[in-house]
């Protein structure tokens, strides 16, 4: 029997560099939140997002965003 085919999700990796100083590397945001007017703009939300769901399970608060910018380029 044939299997069924699966959804492609593709993703773009993203540097998150905190207001502490510390640098998280390899973030994913899903590339059908990217793009148009806001360009990158949304990847900030989606990581914050990511943020506040590890906090949750961690207990360990969220750390402020300072910047951000897609792996690979400088």
């Amino acid at each position: 029997m044939a299997r069924k085919p699966t959804v492609r999700t593709e993703y773009v990796l993203f540097d998150v560099v905190y207001e502490d100083g510390s640098q998280r590397s390899n973030r994913k945001v899903d590339t059908s939140l990217l793009g148009g007017l806001d360009g990158d703009e949304p990847a900030r939300t989606a990581i914050m997002e990511q943020d506040r769901e590890i906090s949750l399970k961690s207990g360990i608060p969220p750390l402020a965003i300072k910047t951000i910018a897609r792996s690979g380029k400088k």
